[in-house]
């Protein structure tokens, strides 16, 4: 408590005093000075990483090779022993003002890790620690160098131990102890320790804090004020210092760690000195314990007998482990002489305790660092305490705090020896795990429970199998008395049955050899017969030959009569070019047309019935043609009867079939007969056509020339009504013509003439002399309108 106002007195000259850093101390020499070049813009010392030496777990250490084992030793050695930092604090306006005629006793040169106590005008004595603070070094630098290694040990599960050493008035309170409550850059060791804690530790684990005083060799709870002289309690086997009945708060978040603190401060006793006027009058101690759970080892189950039901559940065969580690924050009272502090009375009291109790811890830090074989840490409470801290199996960072001020030369050189002496102290480091037997116990009677609800499921699943299974076999029983007499049964129809099928069997042979004997009479039979057929296939061909041959000269007469068409064609454009110019004359002539019609409608009369007349005999030659189809198709239809009588024959005996096949021959002979005169009839009308044609192209002829002389000759309009008969003929006939190839095509006229089949040649022949004669007025022939399809 003293020493921060001492640091927040020194800060409020600073402001006054020149070639001072703004937020920083002054510095006690030219040296000191210098370094301040080194820090930030703000007055403090940028953090550094972690060095080597640090006594946090080996992660951050670097190993030395496998071969270097005396080195590695000494690694290992230098990680576990206690680590001692120094700090400065700054001059506050007494110390100033009465040291401005002396030079600076202190010398610190940070990045050597060097301190020099000056001895007189021209000697120094010059120490080595870990770390060095001068006096602008901010709390969170002093927190990551002295105490973060630590508290990441705790964490780690190792115990821990930070305390703070030092002359009264040099700040230990405020380095350890400061809340910070208007600036949390003031915040002490104990509020950052806390803050990380919790910050790395999860809702599963236990953080519990107990806040103690030693004041006048007795032990006082500052979290009850009511419970004093605690009585300390030690582990017979594992050694281990404990304080019953002390309070244990657990804490969950640091606004409720900060009131604590609080609470421990108003508790604390403090008192006013000429050195320091908030004097601690007793050493505080700050106990963290830990306690976290994590995953143990493997441990095989070897009291399960039943291996199937361990497999089945899922079991859990780790023991729950326990990390127990305790984090111990000092903050000592400071040692101080009675001559310079002016205590009194009770004040004189208090202090003669403070001072014993620290040449106690003097004695033990000496013993342990001259490897005595005798630590006599009995002699007060405050080293029974401490005594995992130094030579136990704690991590220990110790912090000594020194004043600038030459009148405290005797302190300070107490002081860093004490901190000297310290560093030669060697921890052994051992982590405090534990298996949690009540979580051990618990989830064993978990797995108990499952194993016994799986048990007795088990039982139940194998009563109803066994139920199941005697019902299955009872109705297999059933089954097989069933099925033994169905067996019985078949096997006496099935002897029954195969009796009867022997004897079908032998009629059925003696059947096949009488149908194998006939077969054999009627293949004889049938190669007579395709003897026979084939003879008719040579005849058959002799006769497509002679029809090929009048086919191609058909092929001919029908070219020839496309041509002579042509030849008409170009005569009626002819003709049409000079009924063009006759027109021309006949509008000339139009009143004379006017009295022929009369003329004209009489012969139209006639040649009505001159039509009729022919249409008469036209109807009559299709009548023929038509009995003549019939008669044809009559035939046709024999003679498939007879080639179907024919195959039907072959079933027949020999001596039948020779008659029939001679009728067949007569009906066949019968049939060319037939065709040749069909052949010869359709020659006959041919030619008649052709004569018809000739006498009608005769008769066009005499009547256009005839008509045409007239009308040069008289001029008369009779011309135009004997020349328009001649102009209907013709297109007449152009119309036949494109009938012809519209309805059945010139292609398809062709391959009918170039068919095989004589009926189809002479079919297609009616039809194109039809459809002729259709156009000229000539008799039309009878013919079968399906033959084209």
């Amino acid at each position: 408590m003293a020493s921060s106002s001492a640091f927040r007195s020194s800060r409020t000259h600073q402001r006054q005093v020149p070639a001072t850093h703004s937020h920083g101390y002054s510095s006690s020499s030219s040296h000191a000075t210098s370094n301040l070049n080194s820090t930030t813009a703000h007055g403090q010392i940028p953090p550094q990483p972690a060095r080597s030496r640090t006594p946090s777990a080996s992660p951050r250490r670097i190993l030395a090779p496998s071969n270097h084992t005396a080195r590695l030793d000494d690694d290992e050695q230098d990680s576990q022993r206690v680590r001692v930092a120094v700090r400065l604090r700054p001059k506050n306006t007494d110390e100033i003002l009465s040291d401005a005629d002396f030079a600076d006793h202190v010398e610190l040169h940070p990045e050597l890790k060097r301190l020099k106590l000056r001895k007189n005008n021209w000697s120094f004595e010059s120490y080595r620690f870990d770390e060095v603070f001068t006096e602008t070094a901010s709390q969170k630098r002093v927190y990551e160098v002295v105490a973060k290694p630590v508290v990441e040990s705790v964490l780690s599960g190792y115990n821990g131990t930070i305390m703070a050493y030092g002359q009264t008035g040099t700040g230990k309170t405020y380095t350890v102890g400061t809340l910070g409550k208007d600036d949390a850059s003031e915040r002490g060791i104990m509020v950052r320790a806390l803050e990380d804690i919790i910050a790395n530790t999860s809702a599963s684990d236990s953080v519990e804090v107990s806040y103690l005083q030693l004041y006048m060799e007795s032990i006082h709870d500052l979290l009850a004020p009511e419970k004093s002289d605690i009585s300390i309690h030690e582990d017979p086997k594992s050694g281990e210092v404990s304080l019953p009945g002390v309070e244990v708060v657990k804490v969950q978040d640091l606004d409720s760690f900060m009131q604590l603190l609080e609470l421990g401060e108003v508790n604390r006793h403090v008192a006013n000195t000429k050195l320091n006027t908030e004097s601690s009058r007793s050493h505080v101690i700050l106990m963290v314990q830990i306690r976290r759970s994590i995953l143990g080892k493997k441990v095989e189950d070897t009291t399960c007998q039943d291996k199937s039901i361990s497999n089945d559940l899922y079991v859990d065969n780790k023991k729950p482990m326990i990390q127990k580690s305790k984090l111990l924050i000092v903050d000592l009272a400071g040692s101080e002489r009675i001559d310079k502090s002016g205590s009194e009375g009770h004040l004189l009291e208090e202090a003669k305790f403070i001072n014993l109790s620290l040449t106690s811890l003097g004695k033990c830090i000496n013993a342990l660092a001259e490897k005595s074989p005798h630590i006599p840490t009995r002699e007060s409470k405050l080293t029974r305490l401490l005594r995992d801290s130094f030579g136990g199996s704690s991590r220990t960072s110790l912090i000594i705090t020194i004043g600038p001020s030459v009148k405290c030369h005797a302190e300070t050189s107490g002081t860093v020896m004490f901190g000297q002496r310290a560093m030669k102290i060697v921890n052994k480091v051992k982590l405090r795990e534990e298996v949690d037997y009540e979580a051990l116990c618990r989830k064993l009677e978990n797995q108990v429970d499952l194993l016994t609800a799986e048990v007795e499921r088990q039982q139940k699943l194998r009563e109803n199998e066994r139920h199941m299974l005697d019902k299955q076999l009872k109705e297999c029983q059933g089954a097989l008395i069933e099925t033994k007499k169905s067996l019985l049964t078949r096997s006496e129809f099935l002897q029954k049955e195969n009796m009867d099928l022997k004897g079908e069997l032998k009629d059925i042979l003696s059947e096949l050899k009488c149908q194998k004997d006939q077969n054999c009479s009627l293949h004889e039979v049938a190669a007579n017969l395709e003897k026979k057929y084939e003879q008719q296939l040579r005849e058959n061909s002799a006769i497509q030959e002679v029809l090929a041959e009048t086919t191609q000269m058909y092929e001919r007469k029908i070219a020839e009569l496309i041509k002579q068409i042509e030849d008409r064609h170009s005569c009626d454009e002819h003709a049409a070019k000079e009924l063009d110019t006759i027109h021309k004359l006949l509008d000339d002539h139009q009143k004379s047309i006017q009295q022929k019609e009369l003329e004209n409608a009489a012969c139209q009369r006639a040649l009505a019935e001159t039509t009729k007349m022919h249409e008469k005999q036209v109807m009559e030659l299709v009548k023929q043609i038509e009995d003549e189809h019939r008669r044809f198709e009559c035939a046709q239809e024999q003679l498939d009867l007879a080639k179907g009588l024919l195959s039907d024959q072959q079933d027949l005996a020999q001596n039948q079939k020779q008659g029939e096949i001679d009728e067949l021959r007569a009906r066949l002979q019968g049939m060319s007969h037939l065709h040749d005169a069909t052949t010869n009839e359709l020659h006959l009308l041919k030619s008649k056509y052709q004569n018809l044609l000739e006498r009608e192209k005769a008769v066009l002829k005499e009547s256009s020339q005839n008509t045409f002389n007239e009308a040069l000759e008289h001029g008369s309009p009779v011309m135009s009504n004997k020349i328009k008969p001649s102009k209907e003929t013709i297109s007449s006939q152009k119309a036949a013509i494109a009938k012809i190839c519209k309805e059945v095509g010139f292609q398809r006229i062709l391959e009918l003439l170039k068919s095989e089949d004589s009926d189809t040649q002479i079919q297609a022949l009616k039809v194109i002399a039809n459809l002729a004669a259709e156009g000229t007025g000539h008799e039309m022939m009878p013919f079968s309108p399906l033959s084209l399809d």
